[in-house]
């Protein structure tokens, strides 16, 4: 009797985690994330408008595709959503520490949160985002999860994806990245608040510098040798948030290079 009830509640569990198989072939129209942010944005009275600009993984420099798994999840092509070994470090961190805060989020349940899930932490959306990567794994490719992360994670203030990020703060496609300016992106992923280039560029570079002393690119692949354009892509609209950031780079962001530079050079 107890195996036919769970077997009807896991059943029942499958039916309600949402169908993942149009992404093989299309971007979402929108995420559960970016509909929470333009919510906010309407209750304080702002615009909810943000900036997203979606584009194949072709039109997305390899150094920022390199740079966000390894600082997102670097055993990212040999797992198969989840990554248990890191589970289990993370688990024993709480356990000691006696919370729940310690992070173990592959980039494909990063992606399963994302699209569908809250922000919460509790064991039910864990649950349910677990039970989604597994689909996403089950039914995408890798490169296909690296593309649709790559476009939907948030970088900042109301950007999300690779385009409108390489916009935003380098005024340039994301395709014609540098091996320094795809360090700094994908040092703002684990926290956009806390890593914000704009408002703390040393805190960034300092977490940029660590991601770029474990890239490995060729050896003609350097800041002064920044991957080529790709053909025809697509501009993003600017909100006035985000002119004020623009530029090759920023000028906001000169003092974060400065810093960066200073750390690369003394091997930091």
């Amino acid at each position: 009797m107890g195996l036919a009830v769970g077997g009807v509640a896991l059943g029942a569990f499958y039916l309600t985690l949402p169908d993942v198989s149009p992404l093989a072939k299309s971007f979402p129209k929108t995420t559960a994330f970016m509909e929470k942010r333009r919510q906010e944005l309407s209750r304080s009275g702002q615009s909810p408008r943000l900036e997203w600009t979606p584009v194949p993984l072709a039109h997305i420099s390899p150094a920022l595709r390199q740079a966000v798994i390894i600082a997102e999840d670097a055993r990212f092509y040999e797992h198969e959503g989840v990554d248990w070994d890191a589970v289990r470090g993370a688990a024993q961190k709480d356990w000691e520490k006696g919370t729940l805060r310690v992070g173990a989020s592959t980039i494909t349940q990063q992606l399963a949160k994302n699209l569908y899930l809250s922000p919460a932490r509790t064991p039910w959306r864990k649950l349910r985002e677990l039970a989604i990567a597994r689909r996403l794994e089950t039914t995408l490719s890798k490169q296909r999860i690296l593309e649709l992360y790559l476009n939907v994670v948030e970088f900042g203030w109301r950007t999300y994806g690779a385009e409108a990020a390489a916009r935003r703060y380098f005024g340039k496609s994301a395709g014609s990245l540098s091996t320094r300016e795809a360090a700094t992106l994908a040092a703002v992923i684990a926290s956009p608040r806390v890593y914000d280039p704009v408002r703390h560029p040393e805190r960034v570079a300092r977490r940029a510098a660590r991601i770029l002393s474990r890239m490995r690119l060729p050896a003609e692949e350097t800041d002064d040798m920044a991957p080529s354009e790709p053909p025809h892509p697509p501009t993003p609209s600017i909100t006035p948030e985000s002119v004020s950031v623009l530029g090759f780079p920023s000028p906001a962001l000169r003092p974060l290079f400065a810093i960066l530079s200073v750390g690369c050079a003394n091997g930091r």
